[in-house]
């Protein structure tokens, strides 16, 4: 349970499985396990309540990069308790492989890579350099569900 007390040695909670908006049906799994893989479906930024957390809206317009940070922040603590719901103990992650981050942005943000930084640094300080250590790509949309700023996917090695 090294990465549960690393949680907690920083003060961080994770999130219960997604309260899902009224009326909204999510028909996939959060974690595909297959040969060794934790596939893990796009995660938005989750309240302590499992609701979908703000800020909501374009980073550039609406929300301001360091707030985009900190939704990424918790959208890599939402996959992480998606994870720990699937294996049980997230000690079983043996390396992050990639993350997919998605920013709702404006037609001409660039700061996309910042962003999900809140992502990649929470990784790392949780795995340390060589678990930790992801591919990445951090690109922008124009817009993303619920009006969500961040959206990432991801895929772990499980043993």
């Amino acid at each position: 349970m090294h990465i549960d007390r690393k949680l907690a040695d920083m003060g961080l909670k994770l999130p219960p499985p997604i309260k899902a908006p009224p009326g909204v049906v999510l028909p996939f799994s959060f974690v595909r396990l297959h040969q060794g893989i934790a596939y893990i479906s796009g995660h938005g930024p989750q309240n302590a309540d499992g609701s979908v957390a703000g800020p909501f809206g374009k980073v550039g317009v609406d929300v301001t990069v360091e707030q985009g940070y900190e939704a990424a922040k918790l959208v890599a603590l939402s996959m992480l308790g998606s994870l720990k719901r699937e294996l049980g103990d997230l000690d079983r992650v043996s390396a992050w492989l990639r993350l997919h981050g998605m920013v709702n942005c404006a037609p001409d943000f660039a700061g996309q890579p910042a962003v999900i930084n809140g992502a990649s640094d929470l990784i790392l300080a949780l795995y340390g350099p060589e678990r930790g250590a992801h591919a990445r790509s951090a690109v922008g949309m124009g817009s993303l569900p619920f009006n969500m700023a961040v959206e990432i996917e991801a895929m772990a090695a499980v043993d």
